[in-house]
Formats: C-alpha cells, structure tokens, sequence
C-alpha cells in the first residue's frame, strides 16, 4: 500500500503521527514527514496506516493500493 498526501490541504494536526508514529512524523515548520521511501507502507504498518488516513480532519491522506 501506498499513501498519497494532498500537501496543499494538509493543516499539520499531527493526528497522522499519533495513530501511526512508526509511519508519519511532522518536522519543526510541521509539514508531514513518511518515514519509509516512496510512501510505501510495509505490510505490519498498514492498519495503523489506514487508521490516520481515516483520522486526517481535513481529509490530505489517502490510501492505494
């Protein structure tokens, strides 16, 4: 799975990096950081992965398969 970010609607909640730290960070100007190349989530990661693009307020996540 892959994770695809609109950055233009991303407001830096942080609620990404709470439900999934082992994915996403946010860095000092909190601009969303993906902690593996090509924001290609590992198997073991998904589920916390899908539970941040759910939890995403302004909806700057999604999911692909």
């Amino acid at each position: 799975m892959k994770i695809s970010v609109d950055h233009a609607r991303c407001e830096g909640h942080g609620l990404c990096a709470e439900q999934a730290p082992d994915v996403f960070d946010l860095d000092d100007d909190a601009e969303l950081v993906f902690r593996f190349e090509g924001a290609h989530v590992p198997d073991e990661h998904q589920p916390a992965a899908r539970a941040a693009v759910e939890a995403c307020p302004v909806a700057a996540l999604r999911a692909l398969s």
